[in-house]
């Protein structure tokens, strides 16, 4: 059953070699020293591989979903295989054989399988119907009978959504079938994402569904001018509060929110405004559920586990896969294509990477950058294995693929290609930069604000693996932390954000830091952005879904789109800086261009300037400075004018730009540029020529 062979022990010097490293070591020459740690991990990823191709073909390993789980087909016959290895027997029943004690009995198969086959009724249709309940009986060698659901089912429920989840047969009649319409969008260049959450999507204190999310907030998402949509909490989860990262079952789309079809019609939908949608997809751990969950599913908790310590996260209570194993390898795998294939998903963005990647999870220590952190014993080969497999499939059956890793420590290579040693990630999460903007707005004075460190934490990356920059995720938008704009203008967000208002000091310098903090985020932080449902528009709560320490309040678990759309309120300024942000980046590129060229961070006058795809950012921090005749220095000679203005009054500001006048350069070398000019500065202001 072990799929990996990690190599030790071997007396023979290994021959397979990293096609492409020496591209990876001219990139970071400190690689070479660690090269013998990379060229062990490629080696397992290829004989990996290679072992599934020779047995089954990675076509086939990664459809197994087609012949796992309960399969109706053409002909109404119904095909069950399941994967239970050490037990005696395993039994189907269910509404369609009025719940007989022991159902249809399957028969034993290789390698801890079972397999059965259900005929056609004379008539020709299924034995069972669509939307029946099922539940397997899995007889263990100790004759304990315990009640379990297929890891591969589609389709899993609760009653009045709470209580165990039953599993529900999803076989529509033909005439309900989706089809979709549109193709696949094309690959954005510059990923502007747009992360959100189907149910927490309506102003309504309620579970918001995909048909709603569907039509309410796509045109949104448009509009704003993002490119890409990350889905949260799709797969299914027995606690909503876990923000869907205590997933029970991997091939069920929540229904929470809805059914299957109603997913299908969201993505295509989606596809159809040329957004891309990709799934926060959990492989890093799973729910401890028993009854409705993976854990204990042949009655050991090594099935899909590593057993005892091992397998257990001891900060998230969840249970912890064993990557080395076959048929783990085989489920995990085929989720990936089975969100592909069934959903059109356009790719992933994998949550836990760092707990992933080493032995000890990353608990209760940090990175320094010091590369005997990344490589070594402390790495979880058979983790990054599994990593690196699944990147290859996922871009060997949709090469315009996205993945994104979430990961803190910095590892190298991470978003190197395959063939150079690297995982094959296109992205990873630029995590540290909403860190610091919290801890700056927690610790720190206006007139403290430090520009070189800030210029450090946004330009901080490792050199050819690209990253997604975001101010603020959902992470700080959680119930015990706050948002930027709830650190910003929480003492009067609910008081004083009526236009009706006179416009006081807190909210007139939130106002203008939300946009500036966004604005430098996006143009210096990365190679894509991100942002977290209602932040763009400055949401004034934090979010905290229903549990018993809120009486299961949905008070805190929604999205009040209606204060954008309430033109009295001032929350339109920062929804419309948002959107024209995005549309900006549309037509200049700035994200897909190369790493901005910094000339002036400049502390005292709270200052920062930079260039990036031939346009020019201008910052002005300082809280009362405006700055005349300022000098900036830019390498490109000509006519400057102004393409974005934080301070235009549509944005809340206080029109103190005329974008009607031309900047003109002189032959003068400043802040290390070729040219210079003179411009106007607005204290809190930034701008974009």
């Amino acid at each position: 059953s072990q799929i990996m062979d990690s190599g030790d022990g071997l007396k023979e010097t290994s021959q397979i070699m990293v096609p492409e490293l020496n591209k990876f070591i001219e990139i970071d020459p400190y690689i070479e020293n660690f090269s013998p740690d990379i060229k062990r991990r490629y080696e397992m990823f290829v004989k990996t591989k290679a072992r599934i191709e020779a047995a089954e073909t990675m076509d086939k390993f990664s459809q197994s979903y087609d012949h796992f789980g309960v399969k109706a087909r053409s002909d109404g016959s119904i095909h069950c295989k399941e994967w239970v290895p050490g037990v005696k027997a395993v039994y189907l029943r269910g509404t369609f054989n009025n719940w007989e004690k022991w159902g249809y009995k399957y028969e034993q198969s290789e390698h801890g399988k079972w397999k059965l086959v259900l005929p056609p009724k004379a008539d020709g249709s299924c034995m069972i119907e669509h939307l029946s309940e099922l539940m397997l009986i899995i007889q263990t060698h100790d004759d304990q009978y315990l009640e379990r659901i297929s890891p591969w089912a589609p389709y899993v429920k609760q009653s009045d959504n709470h209580g165990t989840y039953k599993w529900i047969f999803w076989n529509p009649p033909t005439e309900q079938v989706y089809h979709f319409k549109h193709q696949r969008p094309e690959k954005p260049k510059s990923p502007r994402i747009y992360e959100a959450h189907v149910g927490i999507a309506s102003s309504e204190p309620k579970i918001a569904s995909y048909k709603h999310f569907t039509e309410k907030v796509l045109p949104r998402i448009k509009e704003l001018g993002y490119n890409c949509i990350q889905l949260m909490a799709i797969m299914e989860h027995a606690y909503y509060a876990s923000f869907g990262y205590q997933v029970t079952s991997y091939f069920g789309a929540s229904s929470r929110y809805g059914t299957p079809t109603e997913l299908k019609e969201l993505i295509d939908t989606a596809h159809g405004m040329g957004l891309y949608v990709l799934l926060d997809v959990v492989h890093s751990h799973a729910c401890k559920n028993v009854l409705d969950g993976l854990n204990m599913f042949n009655g050991t908790d090594a099935c899909f586990f590593h057993s005892g310590s091992r397998g257990s996260h001891n900060l998230w209570d969840s249970r912890l896969f064993n990557y080395s194993e076959w048929e783990v390898l085989r489920f995990l795998i085929s989720n990936l294509r089975w969100y592909m294939e069934e959903y059109k998903f356009d790719g992933f963005r994998f949550d836990g990477v760092t707990s992933m990647i080493y032995h000890d999870h990353a608990i209760s220590r940090g990175f320094s950058g010091d590369y005997h952190e990344y490589f070594g014993l402390q790495m979880d080969l058979e983790s990054l294995v599994y990593l690196t497999l699944a990147n290859d499939v996922i871009k060997t059956f949709n090469p315009n693929a996205i993945t994104i890793a979430e990961d803190v420590s910095g590892m190298p290579g991470m978003c190197r290609p395959i063939k150079e040693g690297g995982i094959g990630f296109d992205y990873r999460l630029a995590m540290a930069i909403p860190d610091q903007w919290i801890k700056i707005l927690k610790e720190s004075k206006d007139e403290d604000w430090d520009m070189s460190h800030i210029f450090h934490t946004l330009t901080n990356r490792r050199h050819g693996e690209p990253c997604i920059a975001y101010a603020e995720s959902h992470d700080q938008a959680l119930v015990g932390d706050k948002s930027l704009a709830f650190w910003l203008m929480d003492k009067e967000m609910y008081t004083n954000m009526s236009e009706l208002t006179h416009l006081t000091p807190i909210i007139d310098r939130g106002i203008a830091l939300h946009k500036m903090i966004r604005l430098l985020t996006h143009g210096l932080g990365g190679e894509g952005y991100l942002n977290f449902i209602g932040n763009e528009f400055g949401h004034p709560e934090w979010l905290d879904f229903p549990r018993a320490g809120n009486n299961s309040s949905y008070h805190y678990a929604r999205r009040q789109f209606n204060l954008v759309d309430d033109q009295m309120l001032r929350y339109k300024f920062l929804y419309h800086f948002d959107a024209a942000m995005q549309n900006t980046e549309s037509k200049y590129g700035w994200l897909s261009a190369p790493q901005a060229y910094v000339s002036r961070k400049h502390s005292g006058d709270k200052v920062m300037v930079f260039e990036r795809a031939g346009v020019l950012f201008l910052f002005n921090f300082h809280s009362i400075q405006s700055f005349t005749g300022y000098r900036v220095g830019v390498q490109n000679p000509g006519k400057y004018r102004i393409v974005l203005d934080s301070d235009e009054p549509k944005f809340g500001g206080h029109d103190r730009n005329d974008k009607s006048v031309c900047f003109f350069t002189e032959e003068m070398h400043f802040d290390g540029r070729n040219h210079s000019m003179l411009v106007y500065l607005p204290c809190r202001c930034a701008m974009i020529m």
